[in-house]
């Protein structure tokens, strides 16, 4: 992918999805196959024990599935997820990192690792697409 195809992507994703946008969720690199976003923890993440609530967690990593399985230029959507909690936080900024791991003309698989300022990891997310025929519309 190009530098300007992969700014125009980065623009793309972080103007048009209004939920990420609102819930302080950013996109910070693309390439195909790959993607990554993160978020500062505040006050609007946290749940009854002040603790990051685990949707915000999911949103964070879904973003990146996305983006990453997105990445082709075709639209591609979500028919599974799961996602397993390692470890709880209450600061700092939350990084998802979302790779490729099968892709076909149908179907493609993605992994996605919560990450936070150590490097540590937060939760695991997997994902499946059905990739459309459909171009990703950029403009």
């Amino acid at each position: 992918m190009d530098d300007g195809l992969k700014e125009k992507m980065l623009r793309y994703f972080n103007k048009k999805d209004k939920f990420c946008d609102s819930n302080g969720i950013v996109l910070t690199d693309i390439s195909e196959g790959y993607a990554k976003a993160e978020m500062t923890i505040g006050e609007r993440h946290y749940n009854s024990i002040d603790t990051v609530h685990g949707g915000a967690l999911f949103a964070l990593a879904d973003f990146a599935f996305a983006a990453a399985s997105n990445s082709h230029g075709t639209v591609a959507v979500g028919i599974h997820t799961d996602m397993s909690f390692v470890k709880a936080l209450s600061e700092g900024t939350v990084y998802a990192e979302a790779r490729e791991r099968t892709i076909n003309p149908k179907i493609a698989n993605y992994d996605i690792e919560l990450t936070d300022g150590s490097g540590d990891t937060v939760a695991v997310f997997h994902g499946m697409v059905y990739r459309k025929q459909d171009p990703l519309k950029l403009d």
